[in-house]
Order: structure tokens, then C-alpha cells, then sequence
């Protein structure tokens, strides 16, 4: 079993002590957009990955209730706009930025109209490199505030928590429906459960080479972020999902979780 999950602070939790938890399994750590790809090449069996590549897909299944979630401000994931909303005509995204990336264009053409020209903006390019109206950052980088001051800043978590009333599910454990996951998807919520009890641990692990405090990264970890996949996550990640198909980034295709199939099939 070859397990792909995100090198990111935010997922840490997701995986500690999963190389013990399931020792049938290779844990490989990338970029969600790289594991993205490899689980739909067949290169990776379960991976944690952007929440939209999930969407509108017949082929996936949602198979763990461990997630990346927020329920407000997230603190890693930014848009920055020299421009007022209203009037931002290019957007340069994250080269790492699926969900993120449709987030931010799901809500600028729903609360403004707006569907700028997209640019991409590489790992190794600061802010202040491109020179779109507005920059979306996510991930460890997203934690550091630019040097340039800017029109206007958002939180996504936090703006689409005041929009909508619901969490916002940045990503989750996915696998091809053809692929047997029997024992690692309770090893996914177990290895969620130790992390969840090991943060203060892993801020003090992690912080330093981020350039945070550990006080820094353990407040990201508890209060910024919420690793629980329940009905509210789930209601909220239908409705991106609506948004998103109605706005063209992703098909109709229904969210498909194994707990629910395997429920509908015992009663």
C-alpha cells in the first residue's frame, strides 16, 4: 500500500506515527498537487489530497473522516490584492493551489463578478516577484505576511466561514474506488487521533525551520485548523462543490464517502 500525504505543517498531525500504524504501507510526503497527480496515475493507492480533486469525480472515495479543515480564519491560505475586489483583472495563484486556487475564484465570481486572467506564481517566487492585481499564497509561506502593503487581505477560511456558516475541507484521504483499503483507513484515523495529542510536540518539531515559534505553531495547529471530517465539513464541502460546478472548475458528479456506501449497504 503506498500512502501519499502533504509535507505541509498543517498535515502533520494526519500522519504521526502512520509508518507504525500501518506497517503495510510506504508513507511518501509531496506537494498536494504532485500527489494529486500521482494518485490518479495509479502511482499512489490512498493519498491526502486538494479537497476539489475529489469533486465530480465517480471514480474517488473519501475514505477516512481524518481531514484538513478549518472552521474560520486558517491563516495559511491568503489572497492579497492590490485592487480592490471589484476590479482585480489578474490573479496569480500558488504553483501548490488546487483547492485554494478554486476557492478564491468560486468566491470572487460569486460576491463580485469577477474572473481575472490566471497567472501562475512558482514556489521559489515571492509576492512582490509578480505583478498581478492579486496573489494567492497557501501553505508555509502563506504564514509569513509580505513586506508590501496591500488593498485588501483575506483569510479564506475566515471569509468563507462569514459567507457561508460552514467549515471549508482544504483536503482529505482519497483512493480509486478500485483499490482495496480494508485496515488503513482505520490506521488514518488513528494516526489523526495521535497527532491531535501530540501537537504541542510537533509545533516544537516543526516550528523552527518555518520560521515560527513553537507557541506560533501550535496556536495554527489548535486553532486555525480542525482535522475532523463530520456533517458540518461534509455540508460545507457539497456546497463548494455546487459552486464549483456551476462556476465550470469541476463536473456534477456526486462526493462519494465509504462510511456512507458501506452504511447504505448494511441497512
Amino acid at each position: 500500500m503506498r500512502i501519499g500525504a502533504v509535507s505541509y505543517l498543517n498535515s502533520k498531525p494526519l500522519v504521526e506515527g502512520l509508518a507504525d500504524l500501518a506497517p503495510h504501507a510506504e508513507v511518501l510526503l509531496d506537494y498536494p498537487s504532485r500527489l494529486a497527480d500521482d494518485l490518479d496515475r495509479g502511482r499512489l493507492d490512498v493519498a491526502l489530497i486538494p479537497s476539489v480533486e475529489c469533486l465530480g469525480r465517480d471514480d474517488y472515495l473519501i475514505v477516512s473522516d481524518a481531514c484538513v479543515a478549518t472552521h474560520g480564519p486558517v491563516m495559511s491560505v491568503k489572497l492579497y490584492s492590490r485592487k480592490p475586489l471589484g476590479e482585480v483583472r489578474t490573479l496569480a495563484l500558488d504553483e501548490g493551489s488546487r483547492t485554494s486556487a478554486a476557492l478564491v475564484r468560486v468566491m470572487l465570481a460569486e460576491r463580485y463578478g469577477v474572473r481575472p486572467e490566471l497567472r501562475p506564481l512558482p514556489r521559489q517566487s515571492s509576492v512582490v516577484e509578480s505583478d498581478a492585481d492579486a496573489v494567492l499564497l497557501i501553505g508555509d509561506r502563506a504564514m509569513h505576511e509580505p513586506a508590501e502593503r496591500f488593498e485588501v487581505t483575506w483569510d479564506l477560511g475566515e471569509e468563507w466561514l462569514a459567507w457561508t456558516g460552514l467549515p471549508f475541507v482544504f483536503a482529505m484521504w482519497a483512493a480509486r474506488e478500485s483499490v482495496d483499503v480494508n485496515g488503513t483507513a482505520a490506521a488514518l484515523s488513528s494516526a489523526r487521533d495521535l497527532g491531535y495529542e501530540r501537537i504541542p510536540q510537533i509545533a516544537g518539531r516543526e516550528a523552527s525551520a518555518l520560521g515560527l515559534s513553537t507557541e506560533h505553531a501550535e496556536r495554527y495547529l489548535t486553532d486555525n485548523l480542525h482535522f475532523e471530517l463530520g456533517s458540518a465539513e461534509r455540508n460545507g464541502l457539497r456546497l463548494f462543490h455546487e459552486l464549483a460546478a456551476q462556476n465550470g472548475l469541476v463536473g456534477r458528479e456526486s462526493l462519494r464517502f465509504a462510511d456512507e456506501l458501506s452504511s447504505t449497504l448494511t441497512t
